[in-house]
């Protein structure tokens, strides 16, 4: 038992982080709402590669390494909040018919995987739960290969967990709005989501930026 607690208590930190409303769930919610449940999934995908070269930078020890490319991780974030505004303005503008939906959803997989990854490298949340938070949970010096190869998929499995009702329950609510005028209030909905998500990392990307001047 001794064992598996310093897990137990890692897959509780990281679900109760994860739960936690912020830009990373905002953009899984609106892609859920604007693509559907297929981009969502691959949004979650991206999400949990990201939170994985977190918690891989955090076991290398390579915190001060990430505190010198501060400055590529604010970029980092512009490109992902913006990416996210884009979406905004797509989704606003999208006419909600049903063939240029299941069109989008051939493009979107790619796309939405990108999206999750690069807007969880930028999460503030993301950098503090595993550069700062992390180290209070489990005991970083001593981690060896063969542990990180358990977190790893340890992290994914509670992302997924933790997550993908949020993906669920947005793409059973698209799924019963069939009819474009329905579709286009929805996208609309998904817009104000997903580009205030994007807004609002932009605007912590401004702030980082400004302390660093």
């Amino acid at each position: 038992m001794h064992a598996i607690t310093p897990y137990l208590a890692y897959a509780a930190a990281l679900g109760i982080a994860a739960f936690i409303p912020g830009p990373g769930v905002a953009g899984l919610v609106g892609q859920s709402l604007g693509n559907g449940l297929r981009a969502a999934l691959f949004f979650l995908a991206g999400i949990a590669l990201g939170d994985l070269t977190y918690l891989t930078v955090a076991v290398a020890g390579l915190a001060a390494l990430a505190e010198i490319f501060a400055e590529a991780l604010i970029v980092v974030k512009i490109l992902g909040g913006a990416y996210l505004v884009y979406l905004g303005v797509v989704f606003w503008r999208h006419r909600g018919g049903l063939a240029d939906l299941r069109a989008a959803k051939t493009r979107s997989a790619s796309r939405a995987f990108l999206a999750g990854y690069t807007i969880t490298l930028g999460n503030p949340k993301t950098i503090v739960f595993y550069l700062a938070l992390l180290p209070t949970v489990l005991d970083l010096h001593a981690v060896t290969l063969g542990q990180w190869m358990l977190l790893a998929p340890l992290t994914v499995l509670v992302l997924f967990a933790v997550l993908s009702p949020y993906a669920f329950v947005a793409a059973r609510a698209r799924s019963l709005m069939t009819r474009p005028a329905a579709l286009r209030r929805l996208n609309r909905v998904a817009a104000g989501i997903i580009g205030g998500a994007g807004a609002l990392i932009l605007g912590e990307a401004a702030v980082a930026a400004a302390r660093r001047v």
